[in-house]
């Protein structure tokens, strides 16, 4: 049994894959080609933004964004202790402060209740992270940035197909970037991102500060750029994938219900609320003795995973930041009891019935 079963998902849409991946060696297209220009428009339709800009990861597209928006040196940037490091890695690299505040404890992701009294005169403005594939309030964010004058960015890395109040992962802010790393919902088979906005003028700068700041011909560079082209190997894949990903949605949340009906008794399963629907990156349960489930599903061949085990603030590469160990009790609460279970659009009912049973005879 694997966490993310990618083999099955290749095998089942093999020949459109290797048809799409053959298209771009013959045509020896392999940087911006029209395949790129492709899943572009096709992906704009998909989350009805504007303009999509595809980039070399979603590191690269959260980059991408805060750049055009012109972050500098000493700038704040509001977001969640409790992800990846790449949503706050991107903020310190460009010289800027990432400043954290708490989470809900129900969805995981940023409370925008702790958000207004972080606020300080260097605030430019806040980047919400979409755990574990549902959305977080951007309602109530967008409000805090409006009354404030700050740009809104939606980290949709683990969201894309998801909905909030029945609008798309992908359109809920200024800018949205997300992620292709093979394991995300949407993922292919090595590094890709995409940002999307509806702002003309921010997405050419995007556009050009992806291929080294350049303008409009070639060799002409009217700003300090990057190198984030997206791989033209990489868009044929998505492109393969991208019909089948509705159905994928579909299956996830089948999958997710299964769990929550059989492990609710015993364990803390996902809170998604009625006007989202999640499209289930991970599905975490919250338990009071992880270290002891996770050996117990261990020795059953199950494979689980952590995430995440430990927030930001307490990260090594964060300490500069002076943050206390349990100025974030929420987050630091959650990441001492979170373990994420097989969570795939190909996981068998046999597969996860062992699962099922597994978790449950740990508890009986």
């Amino acid at each position: 049994m694997n966490f993310i079963d990618l083999k099955k998902q290749y095998l089942a849409y093999q020949e459109e894959i290797d048809a799409q991946m053959q298209e771009v060696v013959s045509s020896c297209a392999f940087i911006m080609s029209p395949k790129v220009v492709e899943i572009e428009s096709k992906l704009a339709e998909f989350t009805h933004a504007k303009f999509a800009l595809s980039c070399s990861s979603g590191t690269d597209a959260l980059l991408l964004a805060l750049m055009a928006h012109g972050i500098q040196p000493k700038d704040e940037i509001i977001t969640t202790p409790f992800t990846f490091i790449a949503s706050s890695e991107v903020i310190s690299f460009l010289g800027a402060k990432p400043v954290f505040v708490d989470i809900d404890p129900g969805t995981y992701n940023i409370d925008p209740s702790h958000i207004a009294r972080a606020i300080t005169t260097k605030t430019k403005g806040i980047l919400a992270v979409d755990i574990f594939g549902q959305c977080a309030d951007y309602d109530a964010i967008e409000k805090i940035a409006e009354e404030n004058k700050l740009f809104v960015i939606e980290d949709a890395a683990q969201s894309l197909g998801a909905r909030y109040k029945n609008r798309p992962a992908g359109c809920l802010a200024g800018t949205a970037c997300t992620s292709f790393f093979p394991a995300k919902p949407l993922g292919c088979y090595g590094d890709g991102g995409m940002v999307f906005t509806d702002n003309a003028s921010l997405y050419n700068i995007m556009k050009s500060i992806r291929t080294h700041g350049e303008g409009n011909d070639r060799y002409e560079h009217i700003r300090v750029g990057i190198n984030a082209r997206f791989d033209s190997l990489q868009a044929a894949v998505l492109l393969a994938k991208l019909p089948h990903f509705p159905e994928e949605i579909a299956k996830r949340q089948t999958i997710a219900q299964c769990y929550d009906e059989q492990l609710h008794k015993y364990v803390t399963t996902p809170s998604v609320l009625d006007h989202n629907l999640s499209v289930y990156a991970q599905y975490s349960i919250q338990v009071n003795d992880r270290d002891s489930l996770q050996a117990h599903l261990r020795k059953k061949d199950i494979p689980t995973a952590i995430h995440y085990p430990k927030p930001l603030h307490m990260q090594k590469a964060f300490k500069p930041l002076g943050y206390a160990d349990t100025d974030f009790p929420v987050a630091l609460a959650v990441s001492q009891n979170i373990i994420s279970l097989p969570m795939h659009p190909f996981l068998t009912s046999e597969e996860q019935e062992k699962i099922i049973k597994a978790v449950i005879s740990f508890y009986n």
